[in-house]
């Protein structure tokens, strides 16, 4: 309460001695439309009107201020005010249009540069290629990002795993499946780039209005339709469409996107060979309704539902390398069927007090309804290889081995979110609490049997000791791998922040900072065991600084930021290797370190910029895990303490004129010590990144465009057998299994010819129906790298080894495409 009065009476004494006034208006033509990005000076200060043309400048009291009004291609108006304090003047002056050349004055914003964001326009990427072309397919070309796995649209930042992102709509945060194991069941992601207008990234150092994770935040923000429009785009892998429009008067803007995938063209191309029948689909609607100039509602909804439906029929894997070649072949028999359902609605209330006072208050509630069901029985022998001829020399191991699964899980979460922002002057205020209520219906039962040589193998974790002839071996059969569990957990989490962002002028050069706090207070009911643990609660300040020099031919700005970052056990983290739940897990924490630079230069008369940053990032309580393709395991424990340090570089600009592109690169090293047992590298230590992004055109016909996309990681971890534990007392000990995978290398080459655009209109014949008409082909993985994404083991009794057999990912593929609006 006493932190509340004080912050009250901050904000009434701010108000009460401020000796500023205030200009404010909407800026138009003279054809009184109005004129978003004129640029507003005085003082050596400088600010942009907004979109809808309105801007607000703070002035001295007392003081004449000589003000301009300049925008490209009109005359400029000139305005002298005098200052009254905490009076607003009315002025909004009309532009004309001049047909001479003007002096431009080039006033820049800053704020993603200030704030540690990449801001990029969906529309200028949408034709990029790749696998899983969307925005995902974006994000893996920054530095700091990284995904080995085509077929997979999680990523890991900066060494942490698939569950430290942060994903927004609108605002409004965004969840995912939880029992998919591998990328290829993944099918189509939240996010709709067709319905996407901007997307912002920050891989680290985020202010506190963000959620409670350790990595990173993508905030997307959907497009606001401004006239009818429909957008149909078809491809060997799938179609969407997406219907645009305005109804009531233009109150209601309605956005609604359909898709569909079927992953079968890239399944085909893997080693493995298989009837594979998935259905993924989705619709997705955003409407948002003006109810008057102070309020307007919003709604987001989403249904997807992804079956996968696989029949495995056999395999031929050639591993071992130069030195030691061998051939796994292996003859399946059954199936899996799984469905994975999601359903997801979320009410935002948004009310202007003023223009400088906003209330938003959300709602939103999530469903996944999640089936893993399979019995899939494969008889296998290793070979060794003539490294020759690639034949088969002799048979060094036979067997068989069965997995089972019936898994199911549903989960609903529920949360209510308010918050409130506030400016003063170059004062931003922002508050929010929020609550939600999660239960969580699950239940695991699979297990794996494995017969080799006509032994049947034991988990090795049991320890069993056989002394025959000299002892008798009375120890029972179990199962190699077994999991058996049934829960019904009610989570309920309250959370909220503070945070004050100002802008501050230390002569002619300018300072921002950012300053916040968060907390998050949960407790967990088993109702299982019928009991309910102890609230637990993490606080999290956070602190970024960012500096603009006025230096007369350098463009720079530097931040510094600094936090903690804590993650709440969600319910996968909760589960432990056994499907128990450890309901005393603590919060995992991350202390981040980030030092930054964003200089911005012109080349070729063209504009560029390079942005570095260094990073580092200490964890504590951490709950390891392993990573098996894109399933998560956790120990769910917090005897780990682990970092990650690294460097960050892009440099974006217009290679070619018009068309931005840019190159990543990034060094990593992420460690993590479980029972002080000594440091030994993360499932996401990827130490090397490299990656392309590349637009160009011919210049004789500039409506036929090429794309590049390349990536080149360095080898992750291998992992470990599905028993392994970081435990020394264990036989399959985690810290033994510390081999690497071979290096990720992909290039994805794209072209397109553009029919009908906005600069090449029909107005007779077929052509004349469509806004946009497009072309394009796409060549995935254009050198045919055998890439992998994680190992199978399979443990061989006659050599007493565990053999790593990489799995491998998708070959080179052809794949075809149209655009189309009207």
């Amino acid at each position: 309460m006493k932190t509340i009065l004080s912050l009250f009476v901050f904000l009434y004494t701010t108000l009460l001695f401020s000796q500023t006034g205030f200009v404010a208006g909407t800026i138009t033509n003279e054809n009184k439309e109005p004129l978003s990005g004129v640029n507003i000076t005085y003082h050596q200060k400088g600010v942009v009107s907004d979109e809808n043309g309105a801007y607000k400048i703070e002035i001295p009291a007392n003081e004449q201020t000589l003000v301009k009004f300049s925008y490209l291609g009109y005359g400029s108006v000139f305005k002298t005010f005098k200052g009254y304090k905490n009076k607003t003047i009315k002025y909004s002056p009309v532009l004309k249009i001049e047909s001479q050349e003007m002096e431009e004055v080039n006033l820049k914003s800053y704020q993603a540069a200030q704030e540690g964001i990449v801001k990029l326009k969906a529309k200028k990427f949408k034709r990029i290629p790749g696998a899983n072309a969307g925005i995902e397919n974006l994000l893996m070309t920054q530095p700091g990002v990284n995904n080995s796995n085509e077929l997979s649209t999680q990523y890991s930042v900066r060494g942490g795993s698939f569950d430290e992102n942060l994903v927004y709509v609108n605002g409004i945060e965004i969840y995912r499946p939880f029992l998919i194991r591998s990328g290829q069941q993944e099918g189509l992601s939240f996010l709709n780039s067709d319905m996407t207008e901007n997307i912002n990234f920050s891989a680290g150092g985020f202010e506190a209005k963000y959620g409670d994770r350790l990595s990173s935040v993508l905030n997307i923000h959907y497009k606001k339709p401004t006239k009818e429009l429909s957008t149909v785009n078809l491809n060997l892998l799938g179609a969407s469409y997406t219907y645009e429009n305005l109804f009531l008067n233009k109150k209601l803007s309605t956005l609604i996107g359909a898709r569909y995938r079927n992953n079968q063209l890239l399944v085909s191309s893997k080693d493995t060979k298989t009837n594979f029948k998935p259905v993924f689909a989705d619709i997705q609607t955003y409407l948002s309704y003006k109810i008057n100039n102070k309020s307007s509602v919003d709604f987001l909804g989403n249904i997807a539902m992804n079956n996968y439906n696989f029949t495995p029929i056999s395999r031929v894997t050639k591993f071992g390398g130069l030195f030691q070649p061998r051939e796994l072949v292996v003859f399946y028999e059954g199936n899996e069927q799984d469905d994975f359902n999601t359903y997801f609605g979320a009410l935002s209330y948004k009310y202007d007090f003023t223009k400088n006072t906003k209330l938003d208050i959300t709602g939103s509630a999530f469903n996944t309804q999640e089936q893993e069901y399979y019995d899939i029985y494969g008889a296998y022998s290793i070979a060794e290889v003539n490294p020759t001829s690639g034949n088969p020399l002799y048979t060094s191991g036979v067997g068989t081995q069965l997995d089972h699964a019936r898994n199911d899980l549903d989960i609903l979460i529920q949360n209510v979110k308010v918050s409130l922002q506030h400016k003063i002057n170059e004062h931003h205020f922002e508050i929010g609490t929020k609550f939600q209520s999660e239960n969580i219906r699950d239940r695991v039962n699979e297990w794996k049997a494995i017969d080799d040589n006509g032994l049947t193998l034991r988990n090795p974790n049991l320890n069993t000791v056989n002394n025959q002839p000299f002892d008798p071996f009375t120890a029972p059969i179990d199962l190699y791998y077994k999991v058996k569990a049934q829960n019904d957990v009610n989570i309920n989490r309250f959370s909220g922040y503070f945070q004050w962002n100002k802008k501050w002028y230390l002569g002619d050069h300018i300072l921002w900072h950012h300053a916040g706090i968060r907390s998050q207070f949960w407790n967990i009911k088993n109702n299982k065991t019928q009991t309910t643990s102890s609230f637990q609660n993490t606080i999290s300040p956070r602190f970024r600084l960012s500096l603009k020099p006025d230096w007369q031919h350098t463009d720079m700005v530097f931040r510094l930021s600094a936090g903690y970052y804590h993650q709440p056990p969600s319910y996968k983290e909760l589960r432990d290797v056994n499907g128990d739940i450890q309901s005393d897990l603590k919060a995992q924490e991350s202390i981040h370190y980030v030092f930054a630079n964003e200089y911005s230069f012109t080349l070729w008369e063209r504009p560029f910029k390079m942005t570095s940053e260094v990073y580092y990032k200490k964890l504590n309580d951490v709950n390891a895990y392993s990573l098996d393709n894109v399933r998560v395991r956790y120990d769910a424990n917090n005897n780990t303490k682990a970092y990650a340090t690294g460097l960050d570089l892009r440099l974006s600009g217009e290679f070619v004129p018009g068309k931005e592109s840019w190159v990543s690169f990034g060094l990593l090293k992420t460690q993590e010590n479980t029972n002080n047992r000594g440091y030994i590298a993360r499932p996401t230590d990827q130490r090397f990144k490299l990656a392309i992004l590349f637009q160009d055109y011919v210049p004789s016909n500039p409506n036929f465009k090429v794309f590049l996309n390349l990536v080149l990681n360095s080898s992750l971890p291998g992992g470990a057998p599905i028993n392994a534990r970081a435990d020394n007392s264990t036989t399959v000990d985690r810290y033994n299994f510390q081999t690497r995978l071979r290096p990720y290398r992909r290039a994805d080459l794209g072209a397109s010819y553009i029919i009908v655009d906005q600069n090449k209109q029909y107005t007779s014949g077929f052509l004349s129906r469509f806004k946009e008409l497009e072309l394009g082909i796409e060549l995935f993985n254009m050198f045919d790298i055998q890439n992998t994404t994680t190992n199978t083991w399979i443990y061989d009794v006659d050599s007493q080894r565990y053999n790593s057999v990489p799995n491998i990912l998708t070959g080179r593929i052809l794949n075809f495409k149209v655009g189309m609006q009207f």
